[in-house]
């Protein structure tokens, strides 16, 4: 560590500014941490934490230990290690030498998420045990692989053995980087499409870091919750203590509130970045129970659009002076926009039921926005025509440090998603919206899920948010079903919690009446109850319309009830449970009944446990929202025949 406190360099990257905090502050805590499975006497989860001058110390050590192990500078790294420090510890070590972390999620599925890996050409694997076995999967996917690293549990031990590796002090120092040096590979979620690799670089990782620090927080926030592993990395550069609570960051919506609200009070949080999916749960815990966090000053979301309504209910859990905001942004640029909840409670909150869309707010410190024609093919060279004006609905581009210049080896998305502007480049988005004359930008929808009917498109979330307004429905998703351009609309239905299915028919003609109230959503007669939409992976929020849209034609255009060929085929499972219980209570038992008893046990439990992951699979894409458990149920009980022959009949059908 330096003997000397001096201010870091103007373009210091994110190892040499932790190295700048380790000796200004190094007793100062940088991760607060769950200690394994440990538990406190009153049942909570215990915590550790390490400095910033020992987390320096390890990130430095841990450098060395992968320059030992083969990883250096360029080295594409598949990272497949669970969000906490550990995490946390590795990304900084390998910004330290230059590394580049490949970063998929593995809720995308393993095969697509293999894709990713294979695409990419990754040349080392850090991962915890059981995910080195996906090299017997996808050999392919590894082959350019040099590098196997193992680490442990996610239980504050797991790196010691790679840091071990690292010399003793003096440690290496953090190498140097330039602006358009590749930092980090992310993937995009693939919900509206092939997952993409987003380079992210020296540049606009910095300009990430700038648009968020000025755009939310203030010298005073010292510690922030961490339920996303990026911004940990960018809290950390700011010198702000971390804290990883007890939660699966792949599932944010089954995070506990309750632990949530522990780590919270117990750490005096000051800061917070949560999905919506985890702010819902969080808010009703504090509502029901009158818990306070009286520490905490900022919370700001991504991911998916904040409805009005609920930084209106953050805002009365909160303290008064805390600011609540909705940060808009993607994979390939973050933040694009914010705005602070008591400007979007202001006249800004009328607009969702007017069916204006969402307000996204203006736009992030660094980031320029426009809206430009709506167009499905490629836009090479910006032109002044391109621009449509305040209050025209087209497709949001925008450009700045914060903006990642293109996708990694991907000449056709380039294509797709880059206008070249001179020495500029814009990012085509792929979302519908609008600017007003205030310069909020207003989010309409996703391009690709634009219903296109004979009549005109009709954007998704400016339609949803009409019927949103009905107090027994939850959310809502626009589809179409048929050709484009002569594709009729159908509006999936998410009820309210506690909302008797009963009442359905009286619900139905209420929406009706709603959408007959707007020229806007009048095309939309057709509705359909869900029992729970498909979400995306990251943020559990994202409505996957893509699969409900396939859900919505079979309700539509099939007979949902089983053929008689189907109802044959369910009775073979049947009988052959059936047999399992009787069998003990057999008068005798000969060598083949016996056999028989075996076989039927192979059959019944053995082969249709193996067709569980196979019918999860079938249900995920079919959209119909069957809890996973009841999926599992189903198949143990029938096989493979309650799903799979419906399959292949719809499939055609479609």
């Amino acid at each position: 560590m330096p003997d000397t406190v001096t201010g870091p360099r103007p373009d210091a990257f994110f190892p040499e500014l932790l190295m700048w905090h380790a000796a200004r502050t190094p007793n100062k805590p940088a991760v607060v941490h769950t200690d394994g499975s440990r538990l406190e006497p009153g049942g909570q989860p215990a915590y550790a934490s390490v400095g910033f001058a020992d987390f320096a110390h390890d990130v430095a050590a841990c450098a060395s230990g992968l320059r030992r192990r083969g990883v250096c500078r360029g080295t594409r790294t598949a990272l497949l290690v669970p969000p906490g420090a550990d995490l946390m510890t590795l990304v900084y070590a390998m910004m330290h030498i230059g590394a580049v972390p490949v970063v998929a999620d593995p809720g995308m599925g393993l095969s697509r998420m293999l894709n990713c890996f294979q695409r990419v050409g990754i040349e080392a694997v850090i991962a915890v045990p059981r995910a080195h076995a996906l090299r017997l999967l996808r050999p392919r996917a590894f082959a350019g692989v040099r590098s196997l690293i193992t680490v442990g549990r996610q239980d504050g031990r797991a790196l010691r053995e790679l840091t071990a590796l690292g010399p003793d002090r003096p440690l290496l120092r953090p190498l140097e980087r330039g602006p358009d040096d590749l930092a980090l590979i992310g993937y995009t979620t693939g919900s509206t499409g092939p997952a993409k690799p987003v380079e992210l670089t020296v540049r606009m990782a910095r300009g990430m870091a700038r648009g968020i620090e000025e755009g939310h927080y203030t010298a005073a926030m010292e510690s922030t919750l961490v339920t996303v592993p990026l911004m940990g990395v960018l809290d950390l550069a700011a010198g702000r203590t971390v804290v990883v609570p007890k939660m699966n960051m792949g599932k944010v919506s089954s995070a506990d509130p309750a632990l949530l609200t522990d780590a919270i009070q117990r750490f005096s949080v000051n800061a917070m970045f949560a999905s919506p999916a985890l702010l819902g749960p969080l808010q009703a815990h504090l509502s029901a129970t009158g818990a306070r966090v009286p520490s905490l000053r900022l919370v700001f979301s991504g991911g998916a659009p904040v409805q009005p309504e609920l930084l209106g209910a953050l805002r009365a859990v909160l303290p008064e002076e805390a600011r609540v905001y909705s940060t808009y942004g993607a994979t390939e640029a973050l933040p694009v926009t914010l705005v602070e909840s008591r400007e979007a409670l202001s006249g800004l909150a009328a607009g969702p039921a007017a069916g204006w869309g969402v307000c996204v707010g203006r736009p992030a410190p660094g980031i320029a926005v426009r809206t430009v024609a709506v167009d499905d093919g490629p836009l090479s060279t910006w032109s002044p025509e391109l621009p449509v004006g305040p209050g025209e609905m087209g497709e949001i581009v925008v450009s700045g440090d914060a903006v990642s210049p293109r996708y990694f080896r991907a000449p056709d998305a380039d294509a797709l998603h880059k206008i070249q502007d001179g020495e500029r480049r814009w990012h085509r988005t792929g979302d519908i919206g609008w600017l007003d004359e205030g310069g909020h930008l207003w989010f309409c929808g996703r391009k690709s899920h634009r219903v296109r009917t004979a009549d005109g498109d009709l954007h998704t979330v400016r339609c949803e948010n009409v019927f949103n307004a009905h107090p027994h429905v939850a959310r809502t998703a626009l589809v179409g079903i048929g050709p484009h351009g002569r594709q009729r609309p159908v509006l999936c239905v998410e009820l309210a919690p506690r909302t008797d299915p009963s009442e359905w028919p009286r619900i139905e003609r209420e929406l009706l009446r709603l959408g007959e109230d707007n020229p806007m959503t009048k095309p939309i007669t057709a509705f359909l109850p869900h029992p729970a939409f498909p979400v995306d992976i990251r943020h559990n929020a994202k409505i996957r319309r893509e699969l409900l849209a396939g859900w919505a034609e079979r309700q539509l255009t099939e007979s949902r009830r089983p053929t008689p060929t189907d109802l044959a085929l369910r009775t073979l499972p049947l009988l052959g449970w059936a047999y399992l219980a009787a069998y003990p209570l057999l008068p005798y038992h000969t060598r083949a009944l016996t056999a028989l008893w075996w076989l039927d046990v192979s059959l019944s439990v053995g082969v249709h446990a193996l067709q569980i992951p196979a019918a999860l699979r079938a249900e995920q894409e079919r959209a119909s929202g069957r809890r996973p458990v009841t999926t599992a149920g189903l198949t143990m009980l029938f096989g493979a025949t309650w799903w799979r022959r419906r399959g292949r009949k719809r499939g055609a059908a479609g």
